[in-house]
């Protein structure tokens, strides 16, 4: 049995190319939807991908079984489980070659048989997959598929689909689903390897390893969240708290993969405009110019409205969080780094690019006259002799576990960084905006948004880290606002 577990390091994601190498042909499951890279990797095994499933409906990131589909005509295996209002609508009466799956229906890739295993309770339709090479002579699953379900060192979070997508008391409903799923994970044999879909730095657990893979065995005696499941109330206090707020994005992702992404034919390729043509871009008011430099250089100038975005572990977090989808994308950029951010960008949806500047072409537009904002930045110290002023507005921009967790300054509002725009109205405009975190970094890309909304916005240089420091004294038992 050909196996290859394909990690996404921006999103923590993993996705799986197995086959049969006897008969050469193989699946890929949980692909994303840049799905050229699949197909190299099949070629360079020797194996054609002649299906693709996946899991469930994913919020981080497009699917690209629609595109297997629509490009390359594979069979479509897709869940057929879970609420009337998750369904896969767009495979329903469509032109592809498609299965749709109930728990313990079963299909073969060559001599690799597949059984889907019906795990609700992240979502409602998740499937997980165990997996036997029968071409081997095994009579029984070498492993399993496991999604969003099981994590090396968590499991799936129940309340996405009420933090992301809205789905008000549904949070508490699904972990007692799940807590059903978990009891019957502890029925399979030990032995059985555990392929996750997510590892650590996913947004889709709060305490996910970096492991690659473990086994039922392990996760059964190591596994804090299958721990809690030993009593359904204990679990669903459990699961469901310190769940960060997830990125503003994951809605829109639940939506699409639900309808079906838009095909990705090529990866788009930005044009590149000189500092002439600057002001033209800007003129179109719908543009959002995501700059990918440092901070300290964004803020000593930065093209009007540009929303601080560098190419870090934030960035999917921040531009998905940030951008509206129909905006045009004007990127600050090295050319060495493009390709990289197109593809972070496209994963998550964002398609539409009015083009790229590099870093001097931002220099040069700035001496031959254009208008360039800065941002501001003060340091702790400073800031102990500001932040009692009654002009004064402490926005915190981490998650509410952790402020829970650390405590604040009395005074202070907490927006996730990831739910600021939704929330932007929030925020008083008629007060000087100083922004919180944990180090600076997030605050700082928060920063960048307000003031492309136009408020009086300061950062507060190295966060509560240098607040401590400094001597600042914070409040653990500040109530958070969720």
């Amino acid at each position: 049995m050909l196996f290859r577990q394909i990690f996404e390091p921006n999103l923590a994601q993993y996705a799986y190319l197995i086959g049969c190498q006897r008969t050469g042909e193989a699946i890929i499951v949980d692909p994303q939807r840049d799905i050229d890279r699949y197909m190299d990797i099949a070629a360079k095994e020797n194996v054609k991908i002649v299906a693709a499933t996946e899991t469930h409906f994913h919020a981080d990131y497009l699917s690209g079984m629609k595109d297997f589909a629509e490009r390359y005509g594979v069979k479509i295996y897709a869940s057929d489980e879970g609420d009337k209002d998750w369904k896969y609508e767009w495979l329903k009466n469509s032109h592809y070659d498609y299965q749709l799956l109930k728990d313990r229906d079963a299909f073969s890739i060559g001599n690799i048989k597949f059984e889907a295993v019906h795990t609700p309770g992240h979502t409602s339709e998740h499937l997980c997959f165990l997996v036997t090479d029968k071409g081997g002579g095994a009579t029984e699953p070498m492993g399993m598929l496991t999604g969003d379900f099981v994590f090396v060192g968590d499991v799936g979070r129940p309340d996405l689909l009420e933090s992301a997508v809205g789905m008000e008391g549904i949070a508490d409903a699904n972990a007692r689903i799940l807590f059903k799923s978990i009891q019957r994970f502890k029925k399979l044999s030990p032995q059985i390897q555990i392929w996750p879909g997510h590892g650590a730095g996913s947004a889709c657990g709060k305490a996910l390893g970096s492991v690659p893979m473990s086994t039922v065995g392990y996760e059964l005696n190591n596994n804090p969240s299958i721990d809690a499941a030993s009593e359904i109330q204990r679990f669903v206090d459990y699961i469901n708290m310190d769940q960060s707020e997830p990125p503003l994005y994951f809605s829109r992702m639940k939506r699409d993969n639900r309808l079906g992404p838009t095909v990705l034919e090529n990866i788009p390729s930005p044009l590149e405009f000189s500092a002439d043509k600057i002001d033209k871009l800007l003129s179109d008011k719908s543009v959002t110019p995501i700059d990918t430099r440092s901070w300290n250089k964004f803020r000593a100038g930065h093209l009007p409205g540009a929303i601080c975005a560098p190419l870090n572990p934030l960035f999917q977090s921040v531009t998905g969080s940030y951008v509206e989808e129909s905006s045009p994308v004007l990127l600050v950029i090295d050319q060495a780094n493009l390709e990289r951010a197109v593809l972070d960008l496209v994963r998550i949806g964002l398609d539409n690019f009015a083009g790229f500047v590099r870093p001097e072409t931002i220099d040069e537009y700035s001496k031959a006259g254009g208008k360039l904002d800065q941002s501001s930045e003060v340091n702790a110290s400073e800031f102990k002799n500001l932040f009692e002023s009654e002009n004064v507005h402490i926005l915190d921009v981490r998650s509410q576990s952790e402020v829970s967790g650390t405590g604040a300054l009395a005074n202070a509002q907490n927006i996730a960084y990831t739910r600021l725009l939704k929330r932007i109205n929030e925020v008083p405009k008629d007060k000087h905006v100083y922004t919180f975190c944990h180090t600076g970094a997030r605050s700082a890309a928060a920063a960048s948004l307000l003031e492309s909304k136009g408020y009086q916005v300061t950062n507060v240089k190295g966060g509560y880290l240098a607040w401590a420091k400094a001597g600042g004294t914070m409040v653990k038992e500040k109530q958070a606002e969720s």
